[in-house]
């Protein structure tokens, strides 16, 4: 088993994000999902709006707000296919 999933964040317009991580967490319309390498080959429906976060080695991780779209888990890793996807802003406090 692989230690590490190739994962795509994909909006309509770009390709927001591309690489290698530990795991994949998203909402689905049927609740959230954690993906790691292994997973199962699966097809989920987005949230919206919700969060997807990307959890890359050494600990370090991206958030992304997204709206709509998709969440595909094959042998070749993990792509997000969303209306827009963005970076997600630290809350203000």
């Amino acid at each position: 088993m692989a230690n590490q999933l190739h994962v795509q964040v994909v909006a309509v317009e770009e390709k927001v994000w591309s690489g290698e991580a530990e795991m994949v967490v998203a909402r689905t319309v049927e609740g959230e999902l954690g993906v790691l390498p292994g997973h199962a080959p699966l097809l989920g429906l987005l949230k919206e709006p919700s969060q997807v976060r990307v959890k890359l080695a050494g600990g370090e991780q991206l958030t992304y707000d997204v709206a709509g779209g998709f969440l595909s888990v094959d042998a070749d890793g993990v792509t997000v296919l969303a209306e827009s996807a963005t970076p997600a802003t630290p809350d203000a406090h």
